[in-house]
Order: structure tokens, then sequence, then C-alpha cells
């Protein structure tokens, strides 16, 4: 039974949890208290299941249950009596490999029926709040509360391999991964960023806010470069220029998105040169671009950066310049 598990109590069905988030780290932790998991590349979206009714919420707590019409189904198909899941949604490419862009195509072409949804963590089951027990022990009641999924289609187990973190990472990067997620064994489920879970990526790929844009010198009304910065203390910062990854609808896409957003001025706090402001109209910062990206220069700006799409699922205001924090050894418990 739920309850049975160490650290589980009884309770109401929330409404939503804030999720956990994972601390980007340079290096994957080692040690016998980690399992590490695949890093998807798709859409955090935490699953509430009350009977027939299936609810997927984003990570800030937007309903989008509309949009994702086969997981929902899938999900509600599992008989659960109650649940809370953690996991995302991805649409995979021919190799197995999530992919980001063809989850923004399929969203836009509002087509589900490709959609996967990995459940990794379980945090309420059948009267029982189980964010007080341990990974290991969610994890192994999510493995059961999911067994029917063979039948669902949509819904998979996240698998996590008890192996060294450094030779996890090589093997994720190998197969072309975005990364691994590195998760305590012995945690509860904690909202926030913490150092629970730990993310090591094999690229560059990060969120950066929309501040301007060039227009395409060969196609009309579409857009034919992105000028992006992030947050710092309430200050937009810039971070360059995005000029490739745009096909010819994605181009024409964004024209019409950012066309409403122009003002008259720029939106980023520090001066720009005139090289750095030629040709450029500028917006309103309220969208964000999912960028891949090679390294940043030594003026920190982005070195070959190329647009993967849209997110919707974060305020503009939240995104923040990446920086990793080293950890050599595993964290101690509080």
């Amino acid at each position: 039974m739920p309850a049975a598990l160490a650290g589980a109590k009884p309770g109401k069905l929330p409404a939503f949890v804030a999720p956990c988030l994972a601390t980007l780290v340079e290096e994957a932790p080692a040690g016998d208290k980690w399992v590490h998991e695949i890093k998807f590349d798709g859409y955090r979206l935490q699953a509430r299941i009350d009977g027939d009714e299936v609810r997927l919420l984003t990570r800030g707590g937007s309903d989008w249950t509309g949009r994702f019409g086969s997981v929902a189904k899938a999900l509600r198909s599992l008989k659960l009596d109650t649940a809370v899941v953690d996991g995302e949604v991805v649409v995979e490419d021919d190799s197995g490999v999530s992919s980001f862009v063809k989850l923004v195509e399929a969203l836009k072409a509002g087509r589900s029926a490709r959609m996967v949804y990995y459940a990794f963590d379980l945090l309420y089951l059948d009267g029982a709040n189980l964010m007080g027990a341990a990974l290991l022990d969610r994890k192994a009641l999510l493995k059961k509360a999911i067994r029917g999924a063979s039948n669902a289609g949509s819904i998979r187990y996240s698998e996590h391999f008890e192996v060294d973190g450094a030779v996890m990472l090589r093997e994720a990067c190998r197969r072309g991964l975005e990364g691994i997620i590195s998760k305590r064994t012995d945690r509860p489920y904690r909202s926030g960023r913490r150092d629970d879970w730990l993310k090591t990526k094999c690229k560059h790929d990060d969120e950066f806010v929309i501040g301007g844009y060039l227009e395409s010198k060969v196609e009309p009304r579409a857009v034919g470069a992105l000028v992006v910065g992030y947050f710092e203390r309430g200050a937009l910062i810039y971070a360059g220029r995005v000029g490739t990854g745009f096909d010819r609808r994605a181009a024409s896409e964004l024209w019409k998105q950012l066309k409403p957003l122009r003002r008259a001025s720029s939106a980023f706090a520090t001066s720009l040169t005139s090289l750095q402001r030629r040709d450029v109209f500028w917006v309103a910062p309220r969208l964000v671009a999912q960028v891949e990206y090679r390294a940043w220069t030594g003026d920190n700006l982005l070195r070959h950066a190329s647009f993967k799409g849209l997110r919707e699922d974060k305020p503009a205001g939240d995104v923040h310049r990446p920086r990793a924090k080293t950890v050599r050894k595993p964290p101690s418990m509080p």
C-alpha cells in the first residue's frame, strides 16, 4: 500500500505541486547515493489524475491538457484512482532521441499522436502523499502503478541506471542525447532548485529572452535573426544574435508573433554598439526561445547559436544565464 512507504503520509489530492528542479553542474556525480536518468528534450508536465479526470499541468501550473490529448487519454486508461505523476512529454526522432523541434512542430500542427509521456516520479497515490518518501521507493511504486502503460502506448516509465555518473554521461553523449539527470536515491521530493537533482549536459541548449529581431533579406514578412538575452537582477542583459535554425515556416510565424510586440527602443540594460543595433526591430521582452549554441565568447556572447523553438511554459522574467556549479562529490545530507 502507498501509505506503508517510509515517509509517506495520508493526505488529500493536491491541486498542484511545484516541481523539483535540477541544478546544472559541470561533472556528473559519483557514488552509490546517486542514480542517473536520461535528460529529455521536451515539456515538463505534471499529471494529476482524479478518477476519469486527467489534467496535465506545466511547471508553472498552467493547464495544458487540451494540447496533449493522446497523452491524457493514455493516462486515463491506466485506471488509477488518484495520483500525481511527474514526467516529460517528448516527440522522438527516427533514432529514438527526443527532439524539442519536432515537439514544437507537433504542437503547432495540433498532432499529439506521436507524443510520449515519460513518467519519472510519483508524488501522490490513492490517498497517500509520497513526497516524504525516498526517491527509489517512489519510483518502485510508480513502475507498478503504470505497468498497464504497455497497452496505453503513450506512457513510458523513465528507467534509472546505477552506474558511475561520468560513464553514464559519456554514453548519453555518444548516443546524441541531451545529457543526464542525476538524483539522490534517499531524498524526499522537494519543490524548487536544490542539489537533490543535478543535470549534466552533452551540449549547450538553454532558454533566452527575445529582445529584438532582424527581418529576412530573402523572404518578405519573415525573421532573419533574433536578438536575445537573459535577466540578471531584473535587468535584461544582451547575449547576442541567433541567426540559424529557422525554416521558412518558422521564420514567418516568428515575424507574426514579434511584430505586435515592437517598441521604439531597446529593452536591454546596457548600451549596444552600432553594429549590434544595426537593422534591429526592438520588441517587448516577453517571448522565450530555446537556443542551441557552441559556447560563450570572451565578451559573454553566444557563439554559433541556432533557434530550436519557442518555450511557452516559462515566463521571460524567470530566464537567467545558465551557470554550472562544481560538484565533485555527492553533497552531504542536510
